[in-house]
């Protein structure tokens, strides 16, 4: 969802009418970790704690040849590659530091800060993760606080750009759920047979997201089962999320239908994001035996709203020469419905018309990509990409670029040079 193209109204806040309201958010974690930091070694644990200090983080520049809209690595980006700035720094750059204190054997507490473009185009650090977790058991975890949001097969380490085999995962399964955390409780099952390990996480919370020009959009009930199968050199994967979204700063513009009488009624139900439940399904597979690798993914995000239903997939494939990785992707997003509606059949709701259909069209993605690259290991924990993308939009419409101008047709291919270098401590 592009922001910056919605109707200007008298509401500059966006909120969402939250039935979990006795949980605080990222304020529970941060008591519990005032608790698990200075409280519990107070209360005379015999085990002294661990402290572990670990980093990541990538310098990147991209290039775009759209110059009427941005590339971005995300829908929450304020600006990038193309009409922003022809070479942006501001795509893939980023740093992270995760502390991690373990208490005992079972206790244990990890703070995530990570340093990337924001809404609002700073680079101010946020909390990325920010919980702690007891062990049950040996195969029983249970977290508490700001967690990884686990709706896709590399969510938990998504951020980190020396993880993933290409410069950035694919935005047509990514972009699906551009947030990665929530804040909540987060419950972990690993068990063993043999040579198969499977782990099943179950997930229930909520989150806030600041949006460009001061908008927040808040869900309610979130909730996502996840599970992960791995055997010898397989993984596969499965989810589920669902969540109940509000966008309140379109409720004036939705609320000018319904003073039509019931044709502009069923017009804002069908297409208001207030309390509107989204579900996303997943699907994901990897073999790497070594000297070679395959992955994908699949996933179908669906809601009756203005954002409606999209779905997406792509393919990667590498091997590894000694220190260089060279690589294809092929990726596809499509959307379903129609990118307008007629509307009202009144003089008097022409404009509220065209601003519908001007919401409708640019927040539909509907596009095929390309990408061919090369990793190169070259130093020990330190990775230097180059990667090339061709994106064929379809249907007139801006697929994953975004920060539109009126000048944007959307009918010629998108050609974009990336090269990043990636590193871990």
């Amino acid at each position: 969802m592009d922001f910056r193209t919605l109707p200007e109204t008298n509401n500059s806040t966006v909120s969402t009418r939250l039935s979990m309201k006795q949980l605080p958010a990222i304020r529970l974690s941060h008591v519990l970790l005032i608790v698990s930091f200075i409280a519990l070694p107070a209360r005379g644990d015999a085990t002294a704690p661990s402290w572990n200090i670990n980093g990541f983080g990538t310098l990147g520049v991209a290039h775009s040849d759209e110059d009427q809209a941005d590339f971005t690595t995300g829908l929450l980006a304020d600006e990038g590659a193309g009409y922003s700035d022809e070479w942006s720094l501001k795509v893939d750059s980023k740093v992270g530091i995760q502390l991690t204190a373990n208490f005992a054997s079972k206790f244990k507490a990890v703070l995530q800060v990570v340093s990337e473009q924001g809404h609002d185009g700073s680079f101010d650090p946020q909390i990325e993760w920010a919980n702690v977790s007891y062990d049950i058991t040996p195969e029983l975890t249970v977290r508490i606080g700001r967690t990884v949001q686990p709706s896709f097969m590399t969510s938990e380490y998504r951020k980190v750009g020396y993880a993933n085999p290409t410069v950035r995962p694919p935005a047509e399964v990514y972009n699906l759920v551009p947030v990665t955390n929530s804040d909540g409780i987060d419950v972990s099952y690993q068990s063993r047979f043999d040579e198969v390990t499977n782990t099943l996480h179950l997930l229930f919370g909520r989150k806030t997201t600041d949006l460009p020009d001061g908008f927040e959009m808040e869900s309610d009930d979130s909730f996502t089962l996840a599970n992960t199968l791995e055997w010898r050199d397989t993984t596969l994967f499965a989810g589920y999320s669902q969540t109940d979204l509000t966008v309140d700063v379109l409720t004036p513009f939705f609320n000018g239908f319904r003073a039509f009488g019931p044709e502009g009624e069923y017009i804002a139900d069908r297409f208001d994001l207030d309390d509107t439940t989204v579900r996303i399904i997943s699907l994901g597979g990897r073999y790497d035996p070594g000297t070679w690798f395959i992955l994908g993914e699949w996933a179908n995000n669906r809601s009756r709203s203005f954002v409606g239903e999209h779905r997406g997939w792509y393919l990667t494939g590498g091997v590894r020469i000694a220190s260089l990785t060279p690589y294809l992707t092929f990726a596809d997003q499509r959307a379903k419905g129609d990118l307008s509606h007629p509307g009202l059949p009144f003089p008097q709701a022409q404009p509220l018309n065209e601003t519908l259909n001007l919401l409708l069209s640019q927040n539909t993605s509907d596009q095929s990509r390309f990408a061919v690259g090369a990793r190169w290991d070259f130093a020990p924990s330190i990775a230097l990409k180059i990667q090339y993308d061709r994106i064929d939009l379809r249907r007139g419409t801006r697929g994953v670029l975004s920060n539109t101008q009126p000048g944007f047709e959307g009918d010629e291919p998108v050609s974009v040079f990336s090269t990043t270098v990636d590193f871990v401590f």
